[in-house]
């Protein structure tokens, strides 16, 4: 339950960096001098798509971070009780 609320919550910052990083300009050329509004819908869902697949990579990464942390955290754990329950000698 708390991996889960972390990987959620590295997600949604992650969400949110990207919304920030994002790039306003458009850099597609256009034939006229004034952008239409077709080409601007185009633009827009071109960057909404490209900010969808950075979330989604820095999802991963954060994802796998997690993972990893918390498969030392459990072999940390095991090392503990298999030290607890060794028999003396």
């Amino acid at each position: 339950m708390k991996l889960t609320g972390i990987i959620l919550l590295g997600g949604a910052l992650c969400l949110g960096a990207t919304a920030i990083a994002q790039d306003t300009t458009t850099s597609t050329p256009t034939t006229t001098s004034q952008p239409t509004a077709k080409q601007d819908m185009k633009d827009a869902g071109h960057e909404t798509k490209q900010a969808a697949k950075d979330a989604g990579h820095a999802t991963k990464k954060t994802t796998k971070k997690v993972v990893n942390k918390s498969a030392q955290k459990t072999d940390q754990g095991a090392q503990k009780v298999e030290d607890k329950t060794a028999p003396q000698q």
